[in-house]
């Protein structure tokens, strides 16, 4: 394994600090006069930087990492997901966007509100709360666990919960004294850091192996590596589960999840906000065939030593944790210098998703929360609200951290897959939003006292669902794509069961 950092590693780091602890003082600038200032920017910003912010907060330290280790293992089947998400996004901008402008809501539930009533604004709020604790905390953790396998070159509790600290710090310097519009800007230096940081290893890796581009393909192709579409009924990625649970997943992540959604409602009209998801989406896909190509290379480069020269056999396995072909390509072959870039990489990868859901959790929690109830009670101005929402940001960084830290001692000291709960646990949490909206805007059905059951209906079935529970006792495996499915068939039909009371 290599050394750990070397100076030109650590100077790279410390440079790309500066400019964090710069910039988030410029962005910080701006003055904050109410909620909608703090969390959708005053519908003021910008459609391409909107653009660039969705793009950064749908990647983390997972997608980093997680990218390269599919197309390493498996073929290049993974891009239709992304395929999957431009139609989503389709729906999301023509069918979801036009709605919340319409309402001119700060956050998704708020319409919710319009057609059920209050409870089931502040019941889907809390769904979401719940669900992006867990899985947001998951991916912390992650990411944390990344950067203390390169900057220290362990996993002790103490240097995860520095790298915890450092990717919260981080985050908390955008968002707390900017709001979202600060955020959205560092989004694109982040995202500008990890893209760069992703083409330097590809083109690095690429001059590595001892092949031209013809033979690299031929290759590749030789070993079913360049399989795009899976038509079996059972592949984690087939066209039926893309067009099934995973078409399902990628609506509630742009449109009903306050972390992406949040971006959208920040343009300057229903048209903007239309326009800057349809252009988030023609960038992702790139970048996931960027990483995706990562993975590739590196196949080519441990599978192949006749193409790269080296004959070690991989064990991917750090300290007994079982970690990623590119993390061990990070701790093992990386060189000075491009191991600082790697690291900054991860970081803004784990930065970009870190702070949009402190920004997303602390405007649910304020504007769905606790501004209706303070506002029976009291006569108070908004400021007294930027002040609330400022709070609720440090709460919400100290329960991530607590989730993060969690995570890890759940990990290491248990059998429980609380990882993969908790990282799926807001995918869990998509199936009873998506039922109450689908009921919402398609149907004439549903009420108050069915919001509730449709939430808690769709949670369960996918719980149940779940290898470790239903699976365990029955003996059968079914794909995360086909349990959403299941989930939100359930969700919606708890719904049609209430008739319209309004």
């Amino acid at each position: 394994m290599n050394s750990a950092f070397s100076t030109l590693d650590w100077s790279i780091f410390a440079a790309y600090f500066l400019v964090l602890i710069l910039t988030s003082v410029i962005l910080s600038q701006g003055k904050i006069k109410s909620t909608r200032d703090y969390f959708v920017g005053g519908n003021t910003v910008p459609m391409f930087a909107v653009a660039i912010s969705v793009l950064a907060t749908s990647q983390s330290a997972a997608t980093f990492l997680g990218g390269p280790e599919y197309s390493y293992g498996k073929d290049l089947t993974f891009i239709g997901f992304y395929l999957s998400a431009f139609l989503a996004v389709i729906f999301v901008a023509k069918v979801l966007i036009p709605r919340f402008y319409a309402i001119n809501a700060v956050t998704v539930y708020e319409l919710l509100e319009k057609r059920y009533g209050e409870s089931a604004k502040k019941q889907a709020g809390v769904m979401f709360l719940i669900g992006r604790l867990f899985a947001s905390g998951a991916r912390l953790y992650i990411g944390a666990l990344a950067i203390s396998m390169i900057l220290f070159l362990d996993i002790t509790p103490t240097h995860v919960a520095i790298s915890i600290s450092i990717l919260m710090l981080g985050a908390l310097a955008y968002v707390y004294f900017g709001g979202v519009k600060s955020v959205i800007f560092s989004d694109i230096i982040q995202a500008i850091t990890y893209i760069g940081a992703g083409i330097a290893v590809l083109v690095y890796l690429y001059v590595s192996i001892d092949a031209d581009f013809s033979t690299v393909v031929n290759t590749l192709q030789a070993d079913n590596k360049l399989k795009l579409l899976d038509w079996s009924l059972s592949g984690g990625f087939s066209v039926w589960a893309l067009l099934g649970g995973w078409l399902l997943l990628n609506i509630a992540a742009y449109g009903l999840d306050q972390d992406m959604t949040q971006r959208a409602l920040t343009c300057k009209s229903a048209k903007e906000a239309q326009r800057s998801l349809m252009m988030s989406i023609y960038m992702t896909i790139p970048v996931a065939i960027l990483f995706l190509m990562i993975g590739l290379l590196l196949y080519l480069f441990y599978q192949h030593p006749e193409l790269s020269g080296l004959s070690t056999e991989v064990v991917q396995k750090f300290e007994g944790e079982k970690i990623t072909i590119f993390m061990y390509y990070i701790l093992h072959e990386m060189p000075e210098g491009m191991r600082g870039l790697v690291t900054v990489g991860a970081v803004a990868a784990a930065l970009s998703s870190s702070n949009s859901v402190l920004g997303a959790m602390s405007s649910v929690a304020i504007e769905d929360l606790y501004k209706p109830w303070k506002l029976k009670r009291s006569n108070v101005d908004e400021i007294h609200f930027v002040k609330a929402s400022r709070a609720s940001v440090l709460l919400f960084a100290v329960a991530l951290s607590a989730m993060a830290m969690l995570s890890y001692y759940w990990q290491r000291y248990t059998e429980l897959p609380l990882l993969s709960f908790a990282l799926g646990v807001m995918a869990f949490a998509y199936t009873g939003l998506l039922g109450v909206f689908g009921a919402a805007i398609f149907t004439k059905r549903g009420n108050a006292s069915t919001v509730p059951l449709s939430l808690i209906g769709g949670f369960l079935t996918v719980l149940l669902l779940q290898p470790y529970v239903l699976g365990a006792v029955l003996d059968f495996k079914l794909g995360f794509a086909w349990q959403i499915l299941g989930g939100t068939m359930v969700a919606f039909g708890v719904m049609l069961m209430g008739k319209n009371k309004t």
